[in-house]
């Protein structure tokens, strides 16, 4: 049997008074918070840690999947759908994950920790977008510390699909002891199933297991491979017929689309099936290694993304103002800081329009985050009237 070590904290009573942006805030902030089922992480140290993995039997299982891929390719969707939890911000624009995050899922005796990496760029890219050096060694951290591999490759963009990114190359050669594996993603957007044959021969440079080729070419009828024929995919992929953005050691094939669920059933058993016997690294409950502030911060961030044009909402900078939590409800407050007055009205919008709409559906991806009610404001500041203030 399990023995669960839970930690009794005394709280003191805090003074509740309504602060200027209109939620309840403590006079004596304290932050013993332990995460739920649904929402933050367990503050532990090190040694209950140890206590922990230690009491665990042995016939458990985990795998370490480090989920890779370039820019917008559905990585954090991808895992928010295979673990049915919104722990991975997402949004419409590229660069909305900054940094390795850990989402972590337990069904049974299994526990999958996913990686959810910053899409990979080329140095060319990092100086163009302006982009944290931690860009290239979030990845890198992130496979030193996994058992396999998953590459997350879009086939909706007929520009890119056709090859794998040279840094998804580099990244795989540098590693070539891991197991990998390629899912290729938004697969709905491909209406032929000879071009999907065809395109997975290209990416694996036609090493893959007979196996997945042969099922897969089971599903052609003869009426769909005359009427396909017409189609000549060959005129497609016929200049790829090199080992230029292919990758020889793939284990496995998948067809997912991760906004509809489709296939991601047969990812999951996969890992579950692939888990290595050892004890547990995360408590059953723990859904990320993110705290709550680091969270709600995200998703801000990932808002603004969705409702600024262009590249405004790169040159913000998004602050967790107040956090808290009390009689079961989560109050909690963030500031953006904005270069300028201008892009401060921006983001307000006409009476207020614009920032309200970004609020309520922050909030309401909150509540999905967390699993509990959550009182939340957004306030907005120029830059230029810090610098003001310094002088």
């Amino acid at each position: 049997m399990i023995v669960i070590l839970k930690s009794i904290v005394n709280l003191t009573k805090n003074n509740i008074q309504l602060n200027k942006y209109g939620i309840y805030y403590c006079l004596q902030q304290q932050r013993p918070y332990v995460l739920d089922s649904k929402c933050e992480k367990h503050e532990q140290n090190e040694e209950t840690s140890k206590q922990y993995r230690g009491e665990q039997h042995c016939e458990h299982k985990s795998l370490n999947i480090a989920v890779i891929g370039v820019p917008n390719a559905g990585k954090s969707t991808f895992i928010n759908n295979i673990i049915n939890h919104r722990v991975c911000p997402t949004s419409s624009k590229v660069h909305t994950t900054r940094k390795s995050n850990k989402a972590i899922y337990t069904t049974g005796q299994t526990q999958l920790v996913f990686y959810d990496t910053p899409g990979l760029v080329t140095q060319k890219e990092i100086n163009k977008h302006k982009l944290e050096k931690s860009f290239k060694s979030s990845y890198r951290h992130a496979i030193q510390h996994a058992d396999m591999i998953a590459v997350l490759h879009d086939v909706s963009n007929t520009w890119t699909r056709k090859q794998l990114h040279p840094t998804v190359i580099d990244s795989l050669k540098a590693y070539p002891q891991l197991p990998s594996v390629l899912i290729l993603n938004k697969i709905d957007a491909l209406k032929s199933k000879r071009i999907t044959l065809e395109l997975i021969r290209i990416l694996t440079n036609n090493t893959l297991s007979g196996r997945k080729h042969n099922k897969m070419a089971k599903k052609l009828t003869l009426d769909e491979s005359k009427k396909e024929e017409d189609e000549k995919p060959k005129l497609e992929f016929g200049d790829l017929l090199n080992n230029e953005g292919t990758w020889s050691n793939f284990s496995d094939v998948f067809l997912v689309s991760s906004i509809t669920g489709s296939g991601l059933n047969k990812v999951h058993d996969y890992f579950i099936n692939t888990a290595k016997s050892r004890n547990w690294e995360y408590p059953s409950d723990t859904f990320t290694d993110e705290t709550p502030e680091d969270l709600i911060v995200a998703s801000v961030r990932a808002r603004l993304l969705d409702y600024l044009p262009q590249e405004i909402p790169y040159n913000l900078e998004t602050f967790i103002e107040y956090y808290n939590v009390h009689n079961n409800t989560i109050y909690a407050s963030v500031e953006v800081v904005c270069p300028t007055k201008r892009v401060e009205r921006l983001i307000c919008g006409e009476s207020n329009g614009r920032l309200k709409q970004i609020t309520e559906r922050v909030t309401s991806d909150l509540v999905e985050t967390f699993g509990k009610p959550i009182s939340f404001t957004i306030s907005t500041r120029p830059k230029e009237k810090t610098n003001e203030v310094a002088n």
